[in-house]
């Protein structure tokens, strides 16, 4: 093979190489963090209370088009979620009754939680892991936002769409 055909590559040590794509060069998906997602969702958030009946909930989650609700006690405190999941499982089993039934018989306890400096990798690793699309944002102590892997995957896209756009603008000048 004549030496103008050897990539300057082959003779460098491992250390003196690059590479295009890794965490550390792909910055932006290596220190998104959930507070970057936020500032592009804007604000508004819903909840339910433990006394609210099914129906309410339903009401709520058809109106605004989600797929969860956050529970809050009186004193403002996150206490359970409420998910389509849980409601259709619900349904399953007492189709007569699930609509009156208090938010509280049917909502999941055991709440995961991010906080906004949580990077989007770690919260995506997370709602794998445990299996759910929904997590509320608390800082502080207090409840911010609410978080959907929808939320996440449409960050992502518009930051992917960006640096693609980036690119054309860096090869066409």
């Amino acid at each position: 093979m004549p030496a103008s055909y050897t990539p300057k590559t082959r003779d460098l040590d491992s250390q003196d190489r690059t590479s295009s794509q890794s965490i550390e060069t792909n910055l932006s998906a290596a220190q998104a963090t959930v507070a970057h997602v936020l500032e592009a969702k804007g604000e508004g958030l819903l909840w339910v209370a433990p006394e609210d009946t099914v129906a309410t909930a339903v009401g709520k989650l058809r109106d605004h088009r989600i797929g969860a609700l956050p529970v809050k006690s009186p004193q403002g405190e996150l206490v359970g979620i409420l998910s389509e999941r849980d409601i259709v499982r619900r349904l399953a089993d007492a189709p007569d009754s699930t609509m009156s039934m208090p938010v509280a018989d049917l909502m999941s306890t055991d709440v995961q939680t991010a906080s906004p400096e949580d990077t989007l990798v770690q919260v995506l690793r997370k709602m794998t892991d445990g299996r759910f699309r929904h997590l509320p944002v608390v800082e502080a102590g207090q409840m911010i936002a609410m978080l959907s892997i929808g939320d996440v995957v449409n960050y992502r896209l518009t930051t992917l769409e960006y640096e693609a756009l980036q690119l054309k603008q860096l090869i066409v000048g």
